[in-house]
């Protein structure tokens, strides 16, 4: 007797909901109802005959884990097609990232993500933030701003604090910087992504930027040159982190100021209709949370 191979719907929804752990999530990237996502489990678990799902929070039985790891190489097998060399068949997914997002934020925790997901090769490529630097042929872009960006849809994905930050030793020999006029008077360093004007208005100081000092488009080289002694830079403190736990930036002062602008996960409409776009931005998602 012929074993009943389960509809491809109730596999792709299993897969869908194994991986967000969340009904209403796996519904709206499939594009169905809730109580479809529902039936559809039920009726897999009836034709298999093993429950898949353990507790509320959608946790895989044992029989749930080894049936998906079956599942999602078949479904991996049936996008290949005949001809196509045995690399190609996996997922292709390209990310546009900003460049001290890629190194302080991404790059700690992308390993979770290449494991979570072996299908799927993925590409980064920097891109440089609020210069109309635009990634054409990427499938997401991380940007940094204001987040109204009418070309595309949007996911904020984190928010940070600022506050100066500066080389010990340049603190020892220039500092301290106890009144916001003796940090004014200082050698700052200055960002078109990070003005001086938000730590000042914070203070009451209706202040234009510095004339003077060295000024860098990316936060990353604003970090060195702060922790080479170049003087003091405003820094975003989820960011800065990798500068202050190795010891080579200080704080000033033990004030955080609310940055205006955010991080952003952008992507062109009908984007999150393939699988490998919308897995990524549940996986980040859920990784700065």
């Amino acid at each position: 007797m012929t074993a009943r191979i389960p509809p491809i719907q109730c596999l792709l929804t299993f897969e869908a909901l194994a991986r967000l752990r969340s009904v209403t999530q796996a519904a709206d990237e499939l594009c169905v109802t809730p109580s479809a996502v529902s039936h559809r489990v039920r009726q897999l678990e009836q034709i298999i005959g093993s429950k898949l799902f353990g507790r509320a929070d959608f946790s895989l039985t044992t029989e749930g884990s080894e049936y998906l790891a079956h599942v999602r190489e078949g479904l991996a097998s049936l996008e290949r097609f005949p001809g196509l060399g045995s690399g190609q068949g996996k997922r292709k997914l390209r990310v546009a990232v900003t460049p001290t997002f890629s190194r302080s934020i991404l790059m700690p925790r992308l390993r979770s993500f290449i494991e979570a997901y072996p299908e799927i090769d993925l590409t980064l490529q920097v891109s440089i933030p609020l210069l109309d630097v635009v990634a054409e042929d990427a499938d997401l872009m991380i940007r940094f701003g204001t987040g109204r960006y009418a070309d595309v849809e949007h996911l904020c994905l984190m928010t940070d604090e600022v506050t100066p930050l500066a080389a010990p030793a340049f603190l020892r020999e220039h500092g301290p910087f106890d009144t916001i006029g003796e940090l004014q008077a200082a050698k700052l360093i200055k960002s078109p992504l990070e003005p001086w004007r938000t730590w000042f208005l914070a203070h009451g100081l209706d202040a234009v930027e510095p004339a003077e000092g060295s000024s860098f488009n990316d936060i990353g080289l604003m970090c060195d040159a702060a922790a080479q002694g170049l003087g003091i830079a405003l820094v975003r403190l989820k960011l800065g982190q990798p500068w202050l736990e190795n010891g080579s930036l200080a704080r000033l002062s033990p004030r955080n100021v609310p940055s205006p602008h955010a991080h952003y996960l952008c992507w062109r409409t009908g984007t999150m209709d393939r699988w490998e776009c919308a897995a990524f931005a549940d996986w980040l998602k859920n990784s700065l949370a």
